[in-house]
């Protein structure tokens, strides 16, 4: 009965809870990635530079979180809603590049359908519920993973926090395992 119980939990958690595996499926995919790549240098190298960028994007994202005490509407969240998950892609996309695996990308694109359509609806009903006409002003301006070209408010003060980055996420441990994981992928380099 243990057994059902598990399995019928984990069903209903990837149907209605499916947050809960975002993490667990992105470092799953780097490690999976890295380990089978054949990088191609070509490749290895555009996927690089699409690495540091999310790595980067992630790191800017995190030092500006204000978790449900404030809205964030400065630094890259001037810009986009879910700068975090715009780091996610763009380092997704760069790991299956670096690996020159050509099961990698439907691989990224299934898991990327799969988990953050569902993760953007449930974190923007989140902050809706909490930040009410400054999120529905902020929402009808700045869209969900697509940048704006100009800041939501500009000439707005901007303040990054390398503390807040480790504290809230870990952040910089993250870019520290994900640039080992690029470097393993270097040394297999043909």
């Amino acid at each position: 009965m243990a057994i059902a119980f598990g399995f019928q939990r984990f069903l209903h958690d990837i149907r209605y809870h499916r947050e809960r595996f975002r993490q667990f499926l992105g470092i799953a995919f780097v490690i999976l990635v890295s380990a089978a790549g054949e990088p191609k240098e070509l490749l290895f190298f555009a996927g690089m530079v699409m690495v540091i960028l999310g790595i980067a994007v992630r790191l800017w994202a995190s030092g500006h979180i204000k978790k449900n005490k404030a809205l964030a509407t400065d630094g890259p969240y001037a810009y986009v809603r879910h700068p975090l998950y715009v780091g996610n892609i763009t380092l997704g996309f760069g790991f299956a590049f670096a690996s020159s695996l050509w099961w990698s990308l439907p691989l990224l694109i299934g898991i990327l359908f799969a988990l953050y359509p569902h993760a953007i609806r449930r974190e923007d009903e989140n902050l809706h519920s909490i930040f009410k006409e400054d999120w529905e002003q902020w929402r009808k301006e700045t869209r969900a993973l697509i940048p704006r070209l100009t800041p939501y408010r500009p000439g707005q003060r901007s303040n990054w926090s390398f503390r807040q980055s480790l504290r809230q996420n870990g952040e910089p441990l993250i870019a520290l395992f994900l640039l080992f994981w690029l470097y393993f992928l270097f040394l297999r380099l043909h």
